[in-house]
């Protein structure tokens, strides 16, 4: 009797082990097959849209089926960089996306910045350089968050931390990110990081005058023919909240901020009514000059004019325009002043 079960052991655990690593197989493909939505923020700026198309194809060499996409128009820079990199901007992401869709998210992790329904998807994957947001996750996912001045810094280091190549275009379009988000390295979110990623990439990228490039980048975004004053607005425009209170801040980052002054009516009117339309409690627009390194913002109303007097620590010269001088950050500048003016306020 024990020689016969002593036998049959062998092909039992067979078996076993057939059935066990088919089940996991299964699970597997089932897994790796489902598609991975790659997706920036809200009003995508170029470092929202590129690090999409370049962490979709890192993902995709990394054997995870991954697409990119954008929840917004594209401002000028970032066609004029696509254009050169001969790529085709992502799809809009579609509002019906199914419910427990596998999703990473790059540049952003506030659900105010996210996808529609973002709380009802199976977030995978966080790459970012921002603050922590509100997000939560029912099962571990990977995180990689570092306080450098662009997401493409980041992305840049995986590659390499992985012995990926990076290909031409997508060297073309870190490079392009970066110089964007951190303004030539002028932006006071630069670090070191940011310029040893940028010297690694640009030969890569095949960008041999990079100042030069840098310059059209700027001058592509500056070009705002056909945009509506709305559009204007909301092309790097981002909702944060102030205990409990709803803020839209937009930036425009210009090299003729004379031009974008002569706008001032008309923008001080859009933001009025987004402010409406929205529900928000205050509206801020700053106009960023990119070579002068110097932002005036436009204020709507005495809402928004005695929160900026107060938290700033300035007083406006004329009315809806506030001078923050050298305050170029949003991220560093702009938004923890208002969020120690709230805090102090609660």
């Amino acid at each position: 009797m024990y020689a016969s079960v002593s036998r049959a052991l062998p092909s039992i655990s067979r078996r076993i082990t057939k059935s066990v690593q088919a089940f996991a197989s299964t699970k597997s493909v089932n897994h790796s097959d489902k598609e991975t939505l790659v997706v920036g923020h809200r009003n995508p700026d170029t470092d929202a849209i590129t690090a999409a198309i370049v962490y979709a194809d890192f993902l995709r060499r990394t054997n995870i089926n991954a697409k990119a996409y954008r929840l917004g128009d594209l401002n000028n820079e970032t066609k004029f960089i696509l254009k050169q990199a001969g790529i085709n901007e992502p799809d809009m992401l579609p509002d019906d996306v199914p419910a427990g869709s596998n999703v990473a998210l790059v540049d952003h992790n506030e659900s105010e910045q996210a996808m529609k329904n973002i709380h009802k998807m199976r977030i995978t994957h966080v790459i970012d350089h921002h603050k922590l947001g509100d997000l939560t996750t029912s099962e571990p996912i990977y995180l990689r968050f570092e306080p450098v001045g662009c997401t493409a810094t980041i992305l840049t280091k995986l590659y390499r931390e992985h012995n990926i190549d990076i290909n031409q275009k997508m060297a073309f379009l870190l490079t392009s990110a970066i110089l964007s988000d951190t303004l030539h390295l002028r932006s006071p979110t630069t670090t070191k990081e940011d310029q040893k990623a940028l010297e690694y990439i640009a030969p890569v990228a095949k960008i041999h005058d990079v100042k030069t490039y840098a310059n059209q980048m700027f001058e592509a975004k500056s070009d705002l023919t056909g945009f509506s004053t709305k559009q204007i607005l909301l092309l790097d425009y981002k909702l944060y909240k102030f205990n409990g209170e709803k803020w839209g801040i937009g930036t425009g980052e210009t090299c003729s901020m004379n031009k974008m002054l002569e706008r001032k009516d008309e923008l001080v009117k859009e933001m009025q009514e987004e402010k409406k339309r929205s529900k928000l409690t205050g509206v801020l627009f700053s106009i960023v000059d990119i070579i002068q390194e110097k932002n005036i913002t436009l204020v709507p109303s005495e809402t928004e004019e005695k929160v900026v007097r107060q938290a700033f620590k300035i007083d406006l010269k004329e009315p809806h325009l506030a001078d923050l001088g050298s305050r170029i950050s949003r991220k560093k500048q702009i938004i923890p002043p208002l969020e120690a003016y709230f805090r102090a306020k609660s």
